[in-house]
């Protein structure tokens, strides 16, 4: 029998910086939300690589940030713990970032980020996204070496997640933390991830999308009912009823929109992405409660598997 391989590598970084795109382009299958909101990702998930006998499972974790609640300080935590117990790190900073880059000024979340990863003594490699949106590319040289200056990287990859240049080298990157080891997951799956939980997930990135400032930040979303049924002509179909929760009676009416337009398309948009990835028809039924202050309850939190 075959030798196996694996290598778990946790992707770190602040918020916004493209961990969740990179991982999906790793994986070639969308397994993370993807929004220009920051804090889009709100638990570690694994996404899983499988190939021969080489298996790669990417820890995505919650961008690196100040927390101003209860649930901002669970995904703080959720960045130590995916920290924990895997074979390397990928550090992920963008190339174009929204501040001007100061090489001797660099965002404090990413200097603690590397403090922590000097901690634990782990092997690291560095990704910088978004260098298409680059004027000068002599800037990138500039960035490498302000980085470089703050830990010994096993190898610095420049990418564009948004054009998928370059992504395959991390891949390549990643085979040399490989280690003689049983798969801890089926050949087939991508992702630790249960269906419920995706598919929360789904609305919630079109909630994300669809809604201004501080809306989104204060929104959930719980699986009320999941379950396939046959229609009357035998064709199969994925019937979801869920409940978005947000914190405020105002923001209920924002997510709802006139006459129930917000809230309709959101379901429309929900809708085809839970079938392109389930591959049948679905159905999808949403309302909207409100629960004050959800994210400082922890007994909410984790009703809605945030913790």
């Amino acid at each position: 029998m075959d030798k196996t391989y694996s290598a778990f590598i946790a992707i770190v970084g602040r918020p916004n910086v493209g961990k969740s795109s990179i991982i999906n382009r790793l994986l070639g299958q969308k397994v993370a939300i993807v929004s220009d909101k920051a804090q889009t990702t709100r638990t570690r998930i694994m996404g899983v690589f499988t190939k021969g006998v080489n298996q790669f499972v990417f820890v995505d974790t919650p961008g690196f940030h100040k927390p101003r609640n209860k649930l901002g300080e669970n995904m703080v935590k959720a960045v130590g713990s995916g920290l924990s117990d895997v074979d390397a790190v990928m550090l992920v900073v963008e190339a174009a970032p929204k501040f001007n880059f100061n090489k001797d000024n660099l965002p404090a979340a990413e200097l603690e980020l590397i403090n922590e990863i000097k901690r634990r003594k782990h092997k690291c490699f560095l990704v910088i996204n978004k260098v298409d949106l680059l004027s000068d590319k002599e800037e990138l040289f500039e960035i490498i070496t302000a980085y470089n200056k703050l830990y010994n990287f096993e190898s610095v990859i420049p990418v564009s997640a948004l054009k998928n240049d370059g992504v395959s080298i991390i891949l390549d990157e990643a085979k040399g933390f490989l280690k003689e080891s049983v798969h801890y997951f089926g050949s087939d799956d991508i992702t630790d991830q249960g269906e419920k939980t995706m598919v929360a997930e789904m609305i919630r990135e079109k909630l994300l999308r669809s809604l201004d400032k501080e809306v989104p930040h204060g929104i959930a979303v719980d699986i009320e009912r999941f379950f396939e049924r046959d229609t009357v002509d035998g064709e199969p179909i994925l019937e979801v009823e869920a409940t978005i929760y947000c914190e405020r009676d105002s923001h209920k009416g924002i997510i709802i929109g006139k006459n129930g337009s917000m809230l309709k398309k959101i379901g429309i948009r929900s809708r085809k992405d839970i079938e392109d990835f389930f591959g049948i028809r679905a159905s999808v039924k949403l309302w909207v409660k409100v629960k004050e202050d959800w994210r400082n309850r922890q007994g909410l939190i984790h009703t809605f598997g945030l913790d």
